[in-house]
């Protein structure tokens, strides 16, 4: 679910044929938010164009139903909401902590391992934040802008030049730019208009995500099961007695749990969940959402004048919960790039721009191999492969030093650099 800004910093509802601005970036989600909150604070005059918008929906009294949307923020995205002022904006009493993380392989004798923040020399390994909570505090934030103006349009033609690039819109208006920002997700527009490639693999899986309460007390820990038939299964901590959902399951099986009642679901997750969390029982009002998932790998992440960041740079498996998470990395690597940049290079310089690639490059491709791999490693449903793996799970869990390396760069900065 994304928030829409009601009132902005100068979100203009009336015609203007031109817009002239540093930067532009599409998009209406939460990377999209951070990045003109990011670049406006840098000193940069920004346009956010976002989608027409919706009628907005009356809010209804009482307090507000746990959103089905949530991400494991890491420490990287921590500070970076912080030093813009947007995490203490937070209802921090909607945000849980998450101080250690169970990992069980599949089977009877299925391998374990475990991480904590005590072992990790941090306070916590990273924090449960819901979508509409995220979205609503960069909204705020952005109302107190003052080099950010909020455009809702829908955009027909990009069009870049040696001067800079100029985004057209339906209404026959047009936005200049020395910069634009691709933050316009997985099927990003941008990436579209500059005729990069992609490389796509289909998990046939799809992300089941719902809230539940629970009999015992989670204690601040993430559990996670990779099994074999079944896909891979997380449950989150939220605050109180509440964990999140996000079941990663084989297309035939989401279609069956998808025609079920979510009583049905806690029922399903009661053969991993009920020794650790007891009898799971669905938050009232029930929700649940399937969110079909895939491996998406643009062939480059800059154009002339042009960056993509986000979802429209990268997609991964949400198995290790780090997607929201790459995209805060592009938007601090793209800041850091474009401050340090020499005063003879315009921020659309396509030198400055493949600083920005090679910043992200290892980071992003870790990611992906390492979502990618264990994908396709537990979905494999051979019996000495799965002996080796659980193997694998136990040894690892003895080996303190890498896993220290394995959260370090989990966390982010300053840890993971």
């Amino acid at each position: 679910m994304t928030t829409q800004i009601t009132s902005t910093a100068q979100v203009r509802n009336s015609r203007s044929d031109r817009r002239r601005s540093d930067v532009c970036i599409v998009g209406d989600g939460a990377i999209a938010k951070t990045a003109a909150l990011g670049l406006s604070q840098a000193g940069h005059s920004v346009t956010l164009l976002t989608p027409p918008r919706r009628p907005a929906v009356a809010a209804v009294a009482g307090e507000a139903p746990w959103d089905v949307r949530v991400y494991a923020l890491n420490h990287t995205a921590h500070e970076l909401l912080s030093s813009l002022k947007v995490w203490g904006a937070l209802d921090l009493a909607r945000v849980a902590p998450v101080d250690a993380m169970d990992v069980h392989g599949d089977g009877e004798n299925g391998g374990q391992l475990g991480f904590d923040a005590f072992g990790a020399h941090t306070g916590t390994l990273a924090w449960i934040v819901e979508d509409s909570n995220l979205n609503g505090a960069l909204d705020a934030a952005l109302r107190f802008a003052q080099n950010v103006e909020v455009v809702g349009g829908s955009a027909t033609r990009l069009a870049c030049s040696p001067d800079g690039a100029r985004i057209e819109l339906e209404d026959g208006s047009h936005i200049d730019a020395q910069l634009v920002v691709g933050a316009d997700g997985r099927e990003s527009w941008v990436r579209g208009q500059c005729d990069i490639g992609i490389d796509y693999r289909p998990y046939h899986q799809r992300a089941i995500v719902a809230n539940f309460s629970c009999d015992k007390p989670h204690h601040n820990v993430a559990h996670q099961w990779f099994t074999c038939k079944e896909g891979i299964i997380a449950l989150l901590p939220l605050p109180g007695n509440q964990v999140s959902l996000v079941w990663s399951a084989p297309d035939t099986l989401a279609d069956t749990i998808m025609n079920e009642s979510l009583g049905e679901l806690a029922i399903r997750l009661g053969e991993h969940a009920d020794e650790k969390l007891g009898l799971l029982k669905p938050l009232q009002p029930e929700a649940v959402k399937a969110l079909p998932l895939a491996l998406v790998r643009p062939h480059a992440v800059t154009a002339p004048h042009v960056v993509l960041i986000g979802d429209a740079a990268h997609v991964v498996h949400p198995l290790a919960g780090h997607g929201m998470n790459l995209g805060f990395g592009d938007i601090v690597d793209l800041l850091e790039v474009l401050g340090a940049r020499e005063a003879h290079h315009g921020i659309g310089d396509e030198r400055v721009l493949a600083r920005y690639a090679r910043a992200r490059k290892e980071d992003v491709l870790l990611m992906q191999l390492a979502t990618d791999g264990l994908e396709r490693l537990f979905s494999t449903n051979l019996e000495p492969l799965r002996v080796v793996r659980n193997l694998g799970l136990n040894l690892l869990d003895k080996l303190p030093l890498v896993k220290r390396r394995l959260i370090a760069h989990a966390l982010g900065s300053p840890a993971g650099k």
